[in-house]
């Protein structure tokens, strides 16, 4: 097989469906807000206190 033909099989088809610009935005916008979703939820917990008093025995 010689170099032409080679890249002639590797070379992208234009039928072929790709996501393009726009499925990679969506991807980064989603990435994104999952970032922001973590930092928001890594600040709620450490606004929780976890510390439990231990419950007085019942009677």
């Amino acid at each position: 097989m010689n170099l032409t033909h080679l890249a002639v099989e590797l070379a992208v088809d234009d039928a072929k469906v790709t996501p393009g610009l726009l499925g990679f935005v969506v991807f980064a916008a989603l990435g994104v807000a999952t970032w922001f979703l973590a930092k928001s939820m890594n600040k709620q917990f450490k606004r929780v206190n976890f510390a439990e008093e231990p419950e007085s025995p019942k009677e």
